[in-house]
């Protein structure tokens, strides 16, 4: 089965860049063709989508619909019932504080007035400077280490408010690695 990108309808020739000249089309194309076209892989295919273009806005999702042929309310619904999906570009730094019921009752709250107060971000938003971005998520699934962040990736439990602030200062302290044009 082609592809949304594909120039034959049998995967023979070229792929043809896509119509903007984003390349990172062409790197969701694999995506699907990794996925074999196949609607069951869709949640695998909005995850690659979000590595490829850091979040999904909505050409994006109208891509993944054309190209596993599902409805766009389907591919919309995924991506906006699923928590780790994002629809807005997000900082290069971003910092999630569970705010389950566990996390909740061991002042998750907390965490996330001080981060708000510090950073004049209120969950969901980014700096202005675009360097951070404050969510928070229903359930992270480590209820033994409440509250929980997660900073960069980086799961930490057990944090106080003062450990929350000094762990996003240093997050925010490590700047990005020049890279050396030869």
């Amino acid at each position: 089965m082609a592809g949304p990108g594909s120039s034959s309808g049998r995967g023979r020739g070229r792929e043809e860049p896509h119509p903007s000249g984003d390349e990172r089309f062409s790197l969701l194309d694999a995506a699907l063709r990794k996925a074999r076209y196949q609607q069951d892989q869709l949640i695998e295919v909005l995850h690659g989508a979000q590595e490829i273009f850091g979040y999904l806005a909505d050409d994006v999702l109208l891509y993944v619909a054309r190209g596993l042929r599902l409805p766009r309310a389907r591919v919309y619904g995924v991506a906006t019932f699923y928590h780790l999906f994002t629809r807005e570009p997000q900082g290069e730094h971003t910092c999630s504080v569970c705010t389950g019921t566990a996390c909740f009752v061991k002042g998750a709250d907390a965490l996330v007035d001080a981060i708000q107060r510090e950073y004049g971000v209120r969950p969901g938003e980014t700096t202005e400077d675009g360097r951070f971005t404050l969510t928070t998520t229903r359930c992270i699934g480590a209820c033994s280490l409440a509250p929980l962040t997660v900073v960069d990736e980086d799961v930490r439990g057990h944090l106080s408010t003062d450990e929350a602030l000094a762990l996003v200062a240093e997050m925010l302290a490590d700047e990005p690695t020049p890279v050396e044009v030869s």
